[in-house]
């Protein structure tokens, strides 16, 4: 069932490449206490999608009414138009979704939608999915389970760089191979892969000429950089296990002090989760790179975000991690008009090319198949180690060139037309290549062709509940003593109407409303009931229709239980 706020007539038009949104306000939210890159994806996304979709109707597929009153107020301060459209659709009646024709989950894990999917109708709607980080327990579980969860040919998960899609596709041969080992059989790999990027709001970086030196000062002022100072500038989480190490940052930045002889401030702008990563990094700093003075500025507010990139000479982002799958701030920085030292690593690559709009940094990594890889790997299956241990592990082991990155920073220190060039050339393929009103027909040209392969869908699985999470009273119907079925008859006890008034608001039998008939309903049935003598359970739910059939077998199952209505 779709749930409309609409300030347009009844008219319902429905948009061929619409898709809803999975809707908590977690996913797209970037004013909280952690801030996390799926989360300014996810915020980022919607802003697009809400300015530059052009789709008539926001569809939210949330959990409840409140999500839903969430999703409206931070789609109207997102810029959305003043006549869009907001259909919500509970999660528990997703034959709504049939309506945009898609559901977007801004994650890989679809399986938990496939399978509710499949217990109405597997041709009711697609399902789009997009990757974040590819390391986590649960997402490689999400992976494995394209080869088995009811997916179907017009669904698709998104992933955002060619390093995700190497990860992704090492993971389905490991777990085909051990499929057809177990089974006998080749599974099938049914949904789409396609890589499409993520995408960045070129307009909110491209603030003109005046306006950015006016930040520009404003900041330097701040930080006490005078005009000839360089000034190196990171955005992200400062985290050193799950980030990016900051140390080939500042050897390489010490280097270059010497070399150029420049005053440098580097700034961080992000957040620390806890005081002794603070300090960590703070010790890192007088250690690695004593002549540089370095800043760290709390990324979580508002006007670090939109204005620090203007303070700043060049932008450097050496990730070594394998919890980063592509990477927006270094897209960011291109937007903003930065030269940008990355390093050659997961999606960074897809978006920089190599001394033309920036400078890739080479990495090194331990080679697969090895006895290294193979402990860190046992330690985290067995829980000896955390998902941040884990991947800080492998960051460890991880290196980035600190030479290459020294001789980088110091041609960009002391060369400013070279900064120009790249800082020119970066904002063109920003604009170009991802801006969101680029990335965002990509999405919909996806969607489009998704819903074509639904409509010439041949054959259609059958209705079935989930396997492992089957009807309770199926599973477990080896447990009572009979059922109550259509054919069972049933009456009102002596006083019904008193008792059931009496009982009903009682936490011990009220905590699940949801699943009942509301009160008036319930009222008429048990009057029903009385008029028949002992009705037939068939008979009363046959006054209803629908879902509302199930609502009204659970409720005489209820009433039973109350000792409102008894056995005949």
């Amino acid at each position: 069932m779709i749930h409309r706020q609409t300030v347009l007539p009844e008219a319902w038009v429905v948009m061929v490449a619409n898709a809803a949104f999975f809707y908590h306000p977690d996913g797209y939210r970037t004013d909280g206490s952690r801030l996390m890159g799926r989360q300014a994806a996810g915020e980022a996304y919607l802003s697009a999608y809400l300015r530059h979709g052009g789709f008539d109707t926001a569809y939210c597929f949330a959990a409840s009414r409140d999500h839903f009153q969430d999703f409206c107020r931070r789609a109207r301060a997102q810029g959305a138009p003043a006549d869009l459209r907001m259909g919500w659709v509970p999660h528990e009646d997703s034959r709504g979704l049939s309506e945009p024709g898609c559901l977007f989950v801004p994650g890989p894990g679809l399986e938990t939608q496939a399978w509710q999917r499949r217990s109405l109708d597997a041709a009711q709607y697609s399902l789009c999915g997009v990757t974040h980080t590819t390391a986590s327990p649960g997402v490689m579980d999400s992976i494995g389970n394209l080869l088995v969860a009811p997916y179907e040919a017009w669904d698709a998960v998104i992933l955002t760089s060619r390093a995700v899609q190497g990860t992704v596709h090492q993971v389905l041969e490991n777990w085909g191979e051990y499929l057809r080992e177990r089974l006998g059989a080749a599974p099938v790999l049914k949904p789409q892969l396609p890589v499409i990027p993520l995408g960045v709001d070129c307009d909110r970086f491209a603030k003109g000429d005046q306006q950015e030196g006016e930040h520009r000062s404003a900041w330097r002022k701040q930080l006490g950089a005078g005009e000839d100072d360089i000034v190196a500038l990171f955005v992200g989480r400062l985290s050193y296990h799950a980030k990016a190490h900051p140390l080939a940052m500042l050897m390489a930045l010490e280097r270059a002090a010497q070399k150029t002889g420049k005053t440098i401030h580097l700034v961080q702008a992000g957040w620390f989760a806890n005081d002794q990563i603070k300090t960590d990094f703070i010790a890192a700093a007088k250690l690695a790179a004593p002549s540089v003075i370095n800043h760290y500025l709390d990324a979580r507010t508002q006007k670090v975000r939109d204005t620090i990139w203007y303070a700043a000479d060049l932008f450097t982002s050496l990730s070594d991690n394998i919890q980063e799958s592509f990477g927006l701030t270094p897209l960011e920085a291109m937007a903003a008009g930065l030269p940008v030292v990355v390093s050659d690593w997961d999606g960074y690559r897809d978006m920089v090319e190599d001394d033309v709009t920036g400078i890739l940094v080479p990495t090194t990594m331990l080679p697969p198949g090895t006895h290294a890889g193979h402990t860190i790997a046992t330690r985290h299956a067995l829980g000896v180690d955390n998902y941040d241990r884990y991947i800080g592990n492998a960051s460890l082991c991880t290196a980035v060139d600190i030479d290459a990155c020294a001789i980088a920073y110091e041609r960009l220190i002391i060369d400013p037309d070279l900064r120009q060039r790249l800082a020119d050339a970066g904002r063109n393929r920003a604009r170009r290549n991802f801006d969101w009103r680029v990335v965002l027909q990509s999405y919909k040209s996806l969607w489009a062709e998704l819903g074509a392969l639904r409509a010439s869908a041949s054959e259609i699985p059958p209705r079935k509940m989930p396997p492992l999470r089957d009807d309770p009273f199926a599973l477990f119907s080896g447990y009572p003593s009979t059922t109550l079925t259509r054919d069972t008859r049933v009456a009102p006890a002596a006083n019904a109407a008193t008792w059931l008034k009496a009982v009903r608001q009682e936490n011990m039998v009220a905590f699940a409303p949801y699943l009942f008939l509301a009160e008036a309903e319930i009222d008429a049935m048990l009057e029903h009931a009385a008029q028949a003598g002992a009705g037939n359970v068939g008979a009363l739910i046959d006054l209803h229709a629908g879902p509302q059939q199930g609502a009204a077998h659970r409720t005489i199952a209820w009433l039973l239980k109350l000792g409102v209505l008894e056995l005949v």
